[in-house]
């Protein structure tokens, strides 16, 4: 929505626009049933078919592609024929046009979550006319937090030694701020424990209480582990204060629920992030893996604030750059 550009290679969607939208079409993308019914198709087949989803998102994007974004995009998937993780990105779209999806489609594809939406299907041509497939569902399984992801195009990511981590290359980090949003967890509510789950068969794991445990143990470890990755990067190179992971492991009932599409619950979520604004700003503790309070006292507001003027006061200093360059 911030980055698919309107005439005028402008976004075509502004932040504030964001919430509205969520609250008029939620209820379309989700519509709230249930009973016996609802439970016996979601054993058999996806909870919602993604019909409204899907045609909204096509009338919004249209034929923008990949490669047209006002920004540079990273956006994971995974491909269930291929039983691997696709990681579609303008990088890779400028350079092989059968990574040029259409912009609907790689968003319809990284929103498939499994068990609520089907799996979606499409195709692209490489330069000589060949066709690719793509059978895609929620980006969520291969990068749950893809804060990772975001920094590959643009170097070592994956440093190999301490050595490698003290080299000249390894300052580019310090140019980096990684601004990293998540999206809200029950981790806090603590739904299990090792006696419930010593008794759990197959069902027991896939099904409990309206949640899946496996697929929670999953989102969680891979979201926490990249949280721990990008701590020590940015640690190591003593640049900690570039690195801002915003998140809520403390929802509960309703405002935890991946589909819970009604006004009020949403209302409450619009509450939830208010208040994160004036909490904390905290990271990982790299000893007990505990997300804990930053020691300089800042809230998140504050920190978002510091971030955004460092990138008014870069993006000022690239214009004069830029204009005594063309005046020479």
């Amino acid at each position: 929505m911030l980055t698919a550009p309107d005439q005028n290679r402008r976004p075509l969607y502004e932040a504030e626009d964001i919430v509205p939208f969520y609250l008029n079409h939620c209820p379309k993308i989700f519509p709230q049933s249930s009973g016996p019914l609802m439970r016996m198709r979601a054993l058999r087949e996806p909870k919602y078919d993604g019909k409204y989803l899907r045609k909204l998102v096509r009338k919004i994007l249209g034929t923008r592609r990949l490669h047209e974004t006002v920004t540079r995009i990273v956006v994971p998937t995974f491909d269930i024929k291929l039983l691997q993780p696709h990681v579609f990105s303008t990088f890779e779209a400028e350079m092989d046009v059968s990574e040029d999806a259409l912009l609907s489609d790689v968003c319809i594809g990284t929103s498939s979550a499994p068990t609520y939406l089907p799996a979606h299907h499409f195709k692209t041509k490489d330069s000589g006319g060949n066709e690719r497939e793509f059978h895609l569902v929620d980006g969520g399984v291969a990068a749950n937090n893809p804060a990772l992801l975001a920094m590959k195009p643009t170097g070592k990511v994956f440093p190999g030694s301490p050595d490698d981590l003290a080299s000249p290359q390894s300052l580019q980090y310090e140019k980096y701020l990684m601004l990293s949003l998540g999206t809200g967890t029950s981790k806090m509510e603590e739904k299990h424990n090792a006696k419930m789950a010593a008794k759990w068969g197959i069902l027991g794991w896939l099904y409990k209480d309206g949640h899946c445990p496996l697929v929670d143990a999953f989102t969680f470890a891979s979201g926490d582990m990249v949280d721990l990755h990008m701590s020590l990067i940015f640690r190591s190179v003593k640049c900690e204060h570039n690195y801002l992971r915003i998140q809520d492991d403390t929802l509960s009932g309703n405002t935890s629920s991946t589909d819970k599409a009604t006004e009020e619950k949403m209302r409450e979520l619009i509450k939830t992030g208010e208040s994160l604004l004036q909490k904390p700003a905290s990271r990982t503790n790299l000893d007990t893996g505990i997300f804990e309070p930053a020691h300089n006292g800042a809230t998140n507001q504050e920190a978002l604030t510091r971030f955004a003027k460092k990138l008014s006061d870069e993006r000022k200093l690239r214009k004069e750059r830029l204009h005594q360059w063309t005046s020479i």
